[in-house]
């Protein structure tokens, strides 16, 4: 009685041991090809590094800090600023400190580094290293779904003058993809990195729908840690002035 009890949960077992080897030959033979790349299955943190970027005419104290990765056990602690001298501009940078599970190669490097002055707990990246950083196969790796919005983030503000349409779409993405609350932070920064490269170029129209977006996602009666600030609310009314002025001029043309 017991054996023939026993028999079909020995058979399942027999079957589930099966089908999780299979599923591991085929996820080795991905990495082996290079389709996928390789990652710790143990590390189940989505954070484990932190990159610090800001856009190109930022401030010196700001610039400075450009290109820094930061361990997480760094930034969680009390009163921790990637800027060693505050922000000397009166409107504020557009600084983001996003966070990556980084398991491609070039970050797996970085993240390699940081653990070994994990007493220094910073790294200051070349701009050859945030490029290869950015660059990186990180869209075939099992992490790119967890990373996407930091680096269209992270790639938007690097190459936003020398590839502006890469950044406006770029920034657009992460305006309509950012929902999780490690992404917050990058909303207000995105929002004016894209209306203000959007009136470069007079493309107005555009420009116009961001900001009601802004406005209405982020209403003046309401506030939370990451709502813009008043200097920042005024760098998108500026922009909404100038988008009203070229409308008025079209009308009277």
């Amino acid at each position: 009685m017991f054996t023939d009890l026993a028999a079909p949960d020995v058979l399942h077992s027999l079957i589930a041991i099966l089908v999780l080897l299979v599923l591991w030959q085929y996820y080795k033979l991905q990495v082996m090809s290079g389709r996928v790349l390789a990652v710790d299955i143990f590390d189940r943190s989505t954070t484990r590094m932190y990159v610090y970027a800001v856009a190109k005419g930022a401030c010196q104290q700001c610039a400075t800090a450009h290109g820094r990765a930061y361990l997480p056990s760094v930034v969680a602690k009390s009163g921790f600023s990637a800027l060693e001298v505050p922000c000397s501009n009166p409107v504020s940078c557009p600084g983001v400190l996003v966070g990556l599970y980084g398991a491609w190669e070039e970050a797996r490097q970085i993240l390699e580094d940081l653990r070994h002055n994990h007493k220094k707990g910073c790294l200051v990246l070349s701009a050859p290293a945030l490029h290869g950083l950015l660059d990186g196969a990180w869209e075939r790796c099992i992490s790119a779904e967890t990373d996407r919005v930091s680096m269209y983030m992270l790639t938007a503000i690097e190459y936003e003058h020398t590839k502006p349409e890469l950044a406006v779409g770029h920034y657009g993405y992460v305006l309509k993809h950012a929902k999780e609350v490690r992404h917050l932070s990058v909303l207000v920064p995105a929002y004016i990195q894209i209306v203000q490269l959007l009136a470069k170029t007079d493309r107005w129209a555009e420009a116009e729908r961001h900001i009601e977006q802004f406005e209405s996602q982020f209403p003046t009666a309401g506030w939370a840690t990451h709502f813009p600030s008043p200097k920042q609310r005024e760098v998108i009314r500026n922009v909404k002035n100038q988008a009203l002025k070229n409308r008025l001029l079209q009308l009277t043309a």
